[in-house]
């Protein structure tokens, strides 16, 4: 169950860069650097969150289920 909670946690917290980057976009027309950081860090969390995935399906803590 934790594993679950913190799949959602990353994934909220992946919205919410995303919502940022979108925001500075809008307010500073692009021409500030923190669009890319909110960007930047919108990917480092996906690709965390890809091998934390992977990890806890190698380990067993995720399984796959059929519908």
């Amino acid at each position: 169950m934790l594993i679950k909670t913190i799949v959602i946690l990353m994934l909220l917290l992946i919205l919410a860069s995303l919502g940022s980057g979108l925001f500075f976009l809008i307010r500073d027309q692009g021409r500030n650097p923190r669009t890319v950081r909110a960007l930047t860090v919108r990917i480092a969390l996906s690709v965390t969150l890809f091998v934390l995935l992977m990890l806890a399906y190698a380990t067993g803590l995720l399984t796959p289920h059929g519908l």
